[in-house]
């Protein structure tokens, strides 16, 4: 356990009035889920932020879980309709997996009570059922980066020797470790202080360990 520092307090924000109850609810969760946590948080609470009731919560997401299956399922839905657009005109492999790395971080980084639920608490076991969240927007995440490094693959720009899933968890599992320790060195003073520009950089030198040498 990291000690010696305490969280900074987080701001608890109300939803956009205007919004739908079903997003409002889904705006005070995700809120409240990155101030509180997760296990700390009731759905009385995230009810009464949004302005409704917990029956709404229930009609529309059936439980907490639901709750933050939905915020990510939402969040990479935005992601992966941006990568698609922008990685749609363009015919370097290499390049596409340059927009995916760029435009994930941009999107954590504007949004980040984001962030910090799906690196610290997208992997976490729950209580209910013992399973962990795999959602199908990060599935159909996984489906583009495979589809990218399958292209740079067959193109000869990476390694025919070694397994294409192999590589993408290797660099997705880099790149999700130094993002969650640059949150925790801004959460708990965990010596990890470093800048994006930093981790684009340190996830390219990762990527030539897979570059096929010619």
């Amino acid at each position: 356990m990291i000690s010696g520092r305490t969280r900074p307090a987080r701001k608890i924000a109300a939803p956009d009035a205007t919004a739908s109850s079903s997003d409002r609810i889904l705006q005070a969760a995700k809120n409240l889920f990155a101030t509180r946590g997760y296990e700390r948080t009731s759905t009385v609470a995230i009810a009464r932020l949004a302005g409704t009731s917990e029956s709404q919560l229930m009609k529309h997401y059936g439980s907490k879980e639901g709750l933050l299956e939905a915020i990510f399922l939402r969040a990479w839905e935005r992601i992966n309709s941006s990568l698609r657009q922008a990685i749609e005109g363009l015919s370097s492999p290499a390049r596409k997996l340059q927009m995916l790395v760029g435009l994930t971080l941009s999107a954590l980084k504007r949004d980040p009570d984001l962030k910090l639920l799906l690196l610290l608490e997208g992997r976490r076991i729950r209580k209910t059922g013992q399973m962990v969240l795999l959602d199908e927007g990060f599935q159909e995440f996984v489906r583009i980066a495979d589809d990218v490094l399958n292209e740079m693959q067959v193109s000869g720009q990476l390694r025919s020797d070694l397994n294409l899933e192999c590589i993408r968890s290797a660099l997705m599992g880099a790149l999700e470790g130094l993002l969650r320790d640059q949150l925790l060195a801004e959460l708990v003073g965990f010596p990890a202080g470093y800048k994006e520009k930093e981790i684009q950089k340190m996830f390219e030198a990762i990527l030539t360990a897979f570059t096929a040498t010619r």
